[in-house]
């Protein structure tokens, strides 16, 4: 992600909080990053055919479209406070909130959003809209949830596939920008697998096979800290299943950073079940990124 293009980090507001926190975290991001921030509202109404003007006899500034410019308002001035003098645009495209989001992605340099919008159920940890942008976004999405902090290290689940190869370039992007340090963090298991005739459990040597799996962990970060000299990294490997061991190391972060597809997945997951998981469970916002079309 180059700033040098004028590619906007977009955030999407629907009057929440969660999307309000939204804004504050997009901005920031934009002013690391020397990009402007683009604020959109998926204004769905017209589409089911409701009147958009105020209704006979109403206040002045009741309809749908002033409630919706209203919003937009508060977000930009939201955005304002957070970074004044921040380059800042917003918008109401009309379309449902997840379609607008990702017919904006192929131009963004980014997406931000709150974990859950206006209408949400209560029950959801994770809304519907978030799921969708980032299991289909054509740029990272970045999603507010669990707390802000300004300290603790940029965490990124690595596992030897290519799309961890791409989280772990952008998280020690992202590090560079924050003046953070990077956690590369492989979770492994035994591998499941028996022996011939009685079936009994072939026997691994775990000495090795830790070896080997630190060995996948060098690999996948192999050349960053030379393309990123000033970000220090840390790589870990631990014992465990990865969504779980993400999901503790995320209560020390700033941010953790998944591809949206691990190694050993199906094909046809658009988000992996690792990334699913972290997105709903971590203790800091989660980024997930995608490989380039």
């Amino acid at each position: 992600m180059n700033s040098a293009n004028g590619a906007a980090v977009v955030v999407g507001v629907d009057g929440s909080q969660s999307a309000l926190r939204a804004v504050r975290l997009a901005a920031a991001e934009a002013d690391r990053r020397n990009r402007p921030l683009r604020i959109v509202h998926g204004f769905i109404w017209p589409l089911l055919h409701v009147p958009l003007q105020p209704p006979a006899g109403g206040p002045p500034g009741s309809g749908l479209r002033e409630q919706a410019e209203r919003l937009v308002a508060e977000a930009v001035a939201e955005a304002e406070a957070a970074v004044p003098g921040l380059r800042i645009s917003g918008e109401i495209i009309d379309g449902e909130a997840a379609a607008v989001l990702l017919g904006e992605s192929p131009a963004a340099a980014m997406i931000v959003l709150g974990d859950r919008g206006l209408g949400g159920f209560s029950a959801l940890l994770v809304g519907s809209v978030a799921v969708q942008v980032a299991s289909y976004a054509d740029c990272p999405v970045l999603v507010a949830r669990g707390t802000d902090r300004a300290d603790g290290p940029i965490v990124v689940g690595v596992d030897g596939s290519e799309m961890s190869r791409l989280a772990a370039e952008f998280a020690v992007e992202e590090a560079s920008v924050r003046g953070a340090e990077v956690l590369a963090l492989h979770a492994y298991r035994h591998p499941v697998s028996t022996g011939p005739g009685d079936m009994q459990p072939l026997v691994y040597d775990d000495s090795e096979l830790r070896t080997e799996e630190e060995r996948l962990v060098a690999e996948v970060t192999a050349g960053l800290a030379d393309r990123w000299p000033d970000v220090p990294i840390t790589r870990r490997t631990v014992r465990g299943r990865p969504a779980p061991v993400l999901t503790d190391a995320s209560r020390q972060a700033q941010l953790v950073v998944v591809g949206r597809q691990g190694r050993g997945e199906f094909t046809g997951l658009l988000l992996g079940s690792v990334s699913q998981a972290v997105l709903h469970h971590a203790d800091c916002p989660v980024a997930v990124v995608r490989a380039p079309r």
